[in-house]
């Protein structure tokens, strides 16, 4: 497992070890702020590599989930100062994820009750969950090129409050039926103008986005989470062996930190986007299925040089101390599904490290 603990550098990171943290939504966050509670949380596993937050709103209209975090006031910049600063204190490096939801929103998130917006009028078939129930996704309303370049503008001016508020970087979620990655599959996105149609049009949102945070807060410190093949919140892609090399190739350009990439259950894609991009590549593996992936998983993809580096999820959640775990062989605490998301401290800062076990 050693290869885990190996360093590496990303953009203008040094990483101790090749052991990310994956982008984790827990839903503690009331009012959309972070609380002192999250910095605790994140400052346990500051022995990451990298550890990159849960998905965090840049826009009121980007919410798509109860108790998320958002970045997008200097309130929320403040709540989140705190966090960076934790983590800082332990030695730690942290990325924000800025995950616009599109379609997955509901009019009971906005103040304005507005519906949310999406590349196309074209309901998810999903439900959002809230404290009285689950409520069905509404048709969201089809972006016009103004709300386009509106939501282009939303996500830099979040990456520069990212970095005023101490984060080393921000990574983009383009994955897992999100805003970015439903302008790319072909069942969300039926446009007809330059953001719809061919390959080169869908991919067109996911560039423009990249390339403008990395020309606001430098390339280096901006990555990308991306997930070929996810069926996840209702998105289906026909091309996904030529969608996604045909993005990998318009990113190269602009010299993002990393390319982060949730397997679906095929290597086959993985190892396309490694063929075609040159930078640093992580790896949330998952070449069976849908199972947590381990630490095993990990050094596998490693060995077989189709990642650099590798985000756990689960792992993380229940393992603080997720290296030194490693370094000795286990044991690994099993995490506790029913308090994934919401609550307090319990299942989200008590899980026990080697030395309090």
């Amino acid at each position: 497992m050693n290869m885990l603990l190996t360093p590496l550098t990303a953009g203008t990171l040094s990483l101790p070890n090749r052991l990310v943290m994956a982008p984790m939504t827990r839903s503690r966050a009331k009012g959309g702020l972070v609380t002192d509670l999250t910095a605790e949380y994140y400052a346990q596993r500051a022995g990451a590599g990298l550890i990159i937050t849960e998905g965090t709103q840049p826009c009121v209209i980007g919410q798509g989930y109860i108790d998320t975090p958002g970045l997008h006031t200097p309130e929320q910049a403040t709540a989140w100062r705190v966090v960076t600063d934790a983590v800082h204190a332990r030695g730690g490096r942290i990325f924000v994820q800025l995950m616009h939801s599109g379609r997955i929103g509901h009019p009971s998130l906005y103040p304005d009750g507005s519906l949310p917006l999406a590349p196309s009028a074209i309901p998810s078939g999903e439900q959002l969950y809230t404290p009285d129930g689950l409520l069905d996704h509404p048709e969201p309303r089809e972006m016009t090129l103004a709300d386009i370049a509106r939501s282009v503008e939303d996500f830099v001016a979040s990456a520069r409050l990212a970095r005023e508020a101490g984060f080393d970087g921000v990574e983009l979620h383009g994955a897992s039926g999100y805003l970015i990655h439903q302008f790319l599959a072909g069942n969300t996105n039926r446009r007809t103008d330059v953001y719809g149609g061919p390959i080169e049009n869908r991919i067109r949102f996911a560039v423009e986005v990249a390339r403008a945070i990395g020309d606001a807060i430098g390339p280096e410190r901006t990555g990308i989470r991306l997930s070929p093949g996810s069926t996840l919140n209702g998105t289906r892609e026909s091309d996904t062996e030529t969608l996604y090399p045909a993005l990998i190739r318009a990113l190269v350009p602009v010299g993002l930190a990393y390319v982060h990439i949730s397997e679906f259950g095929t290597r086959d894609v993985t190892k396309l986007i490694r063929a075609e991009w040159p930078g640093t590549l992580i790896l949330n593996p998952h070449p069976a299925g849908e199972e947590p992936a381990t630490a095993a998983d990990g050094v596998d993809a490693l060995r077989d040089d189709v990642a650099d580096a590798i985000s756990l999820g689960q792992l993380w959640l229940a393992n603080p101390d997720l290296p030194a775990r490693i370094a000795a062989g286990g044991p690994f605490t099993a995490a506790d599904p029913t308090s994934f998301y919401g609550g307090d401290h319990r299942g989200y800062t008590d899980y026990p490290t080697l030395a309090e076990r």
